[in-house]
């Protein structure tokens, strides 16, 4: 059962993943306090919707430190946060997603961990998985890629442009009912018009931003550029 207050919790994490946009996904840095200042954008406008601690081999309390700095910050701009993988480390840590990929627990085993109040993630990359993902209640996002080879996917053979394009045929972005779903691999300010070309509205940046010269400007563009679209 649901605990109390856990509806209303879960659906205001709902409301702000519906709207959104832009996922970044971010090791650990040096200068993590300014770099999230500069990316999340102003309270109440982010440029950043939400944002995953994706670092291997970080051990449990590494973990968790990381997160709560991420959670400082993100709670300043109200972006959702995300843990990846770990459904024992979403949980102690109290994010709003924990993210999970084919070969990690299950989303229905992970909601046992996780709780009702947590939304759960799953990549996806071929047309199979993502049908599968749209119908399994316990997904509340999807994503779909690498569209392009990139080395934050390593081994990982792109999908291209077809399966975004089936995406938006199965999910139409932002209509009422659909799953959201974002595109994942290589997006960045150069890719990012033929992803939207795909009908694509939703999109994960990894390098595009952490790489860029200027993170905060390079996240603004994307932001309203999505936006726009």
């Amino acid at each position: 059962m649901p605990s109390p207050g856990a509806e209303s919790l879960r659906a205001r994490r709902m409301a702000r993943l519906l709207d959104a946009r832009l996922y970044l996904c971010t090791a650990r840095r040096g200068d993590e306090g300014s770099f999230l200042e500069d990316v999340l954008g102003l309270p109440g406008a982010p440029a950043v919707d939400l944002v995953q601690l994706r670092e291997k081999g970080l051990e449990w309390r590494e973990e968790l430190a990381g997160l709560a700095r991420m959670r400082e910050a993100a709670d300043r701009v109200g972006a959702l946060v995300s843990a990846n993988d770990r459904a024992d480390v979403a949980a102690f840590a109290g994010v709003d997603i924990l993210h999970v990929g084919q070969d990690d627990i299950p989303p229905r085993l992970a909601r046992t961990i996780v709780g009702a109040d947590a939304l759960i993630g799953l990549s996806t990359h071929d047309p199979e998985q993502f049908l599968a993902a749209l119908a399994d209640p316990d997904v509340d996002y999807v994503c779909v890629g690498p569209v392009h080879a990139t080395p934050t996917k390593e081994g990982r053979p792109p999908v291209g442009m077809g399966l975004p394009r089936l995406a938006a045929r199965h999910a139409p972005p932002f209509e009422p009912g659909a799953k959201p779903w974002f595109v994942t691999g290589g997006v960045d300010a150069r890719t990012l018009n033929a992803i939207l070309e795909t009908g694509a509205r939703r999109v994960v940046v990894v390098r595009g931003i952490t790489e860029a010269a200027d993170p905060g400007a390079a996240a603004t563009a994307l932001a309203e550029r999505l936006r726009s679209a």
